[in-house]
């Protein structure tokens, strides 16, 4: 009978041994967000549809880096471009539809609506320049 004992109280020793080094075990740091850009738009949900140049700012009213990409797209100033902001609060259909996760999301987009280039967060000048075509 002592036997048993003193084998149901190592068991459980050894039990709350192993629980308590588990407890301890740093956590998984979290993964990075993993933003993807649509590959392909319809031309019809956007201002200008037969404009070549669709350059589209995906954004939220609440968001300051998203004013800050916009300042700089309005700034384009081109015949063949058309520039448009969508916020999420105005239009969540038109980012969920195009799987926008994730705000400032910027596209550079051709006649057939093909995503020739996308951005993610704060966009420099040189940045832009450089996506749209020359």
């Amino acid at each position: 009978m002592i036997v048993r004992v003193l084998v149901l109280v190592a068991l459980t020793l050894i039990a709350v041994g192993i629980a308590y080094l588990l407890r301890r075990r740093r956590p998984d740091p979290p993964s990075a967000p993993s933003y993807r850009a649509p590959t392909q738009l319809d031309r019809s949900d956007f201002v200008e549809p037969e404009t070549p140049i669709l350059l589209v700012v995906f954004a939220s009213k609440t968001c300051d880096s998203c004013a800050g990409v916009w300042d700089l797209i309005e700034t384009v100033e081109r015949p063949d471009t058309v520039v448009e902001r969508v916020f999420v609060e105005d239009d969540p259909d038109r980012h969920r539809r195009y799987r926008i996760d994730g705000v400032p999301t910027t596209l550079v987009v051709d006649p057939h609506g093909v995503v020739q280039h996308s951005f993610f967060g704060p966009l420099t000048s040189e940045d832009l320049r450089l996506a749209l075509p020359h």
